[in-house]
């Protein structure tokens, strides 16, 4: 059974498309993006997404939370390669608890996708260093909605 998604998370805020042209020193001999580069782009991604609804990493530091990745993880479905323009998804599928954004990746030209993914983030008190088993109520304000 499909999961229902949350109708707060409805706001176009909460879901960016970037486009990123892959660059020469990203690929392998063959010239296909190596695995680890997929974080750099999903990071790029998350960064825009968050900074829509006023929640980039400087706010999230000024805010008294450090959000660290604690999880995640990646579906290669087809090689993306050097040269070839790709539009990078990112979507808010949870807040309450964590953060959780999932991503898509698909070819710029034809719109097949290539890869899915995920990264869970939690808050972490930096006075206290110890990590929020709930998310702040700053990250409620950031995003408009209620608890």
């Amino acid at each position: 059974m499909a999961e229902k998604k949350d109708p707060r998370l409805s706001d176009p805020r909460f879901t960016t498309r970037i486009e990123i042209t892959v660059p020469f020193h990203d690929v392998d001999s063959m010239g296909v993006v190596w695995h680890g580069n997929y974080f750099r782009y999903l990071e790029i991604a998350r960064e825009a997404l968050l900074k829509q609804f006023g929640y980039g990493y400087r706010e999230m530091e000024a805010s008294g939370y450090v959000w660290p990745i604690v999880d995640t993880r990646v579906k290669y479905i087809g090689p993306v390669t050097f040269e070839q323009t790709i539009i990078v998804q990112a979507e808010v599928q949870e807040f309450e608890n964590r953060l959780r954004i999932g991503y898509q990746i698909f070819d710029a030209l034809t719109g097949k996708r290539t890869t899915r993914g995920f990264t869970l983030q939690v808050a972490v008190s930096i006075e206290s260093k110890e990590m929020c088993f709930a998310s702040p109520a700053v990250l409620f304000e950031k995003m408009g909605v209620s608890q």
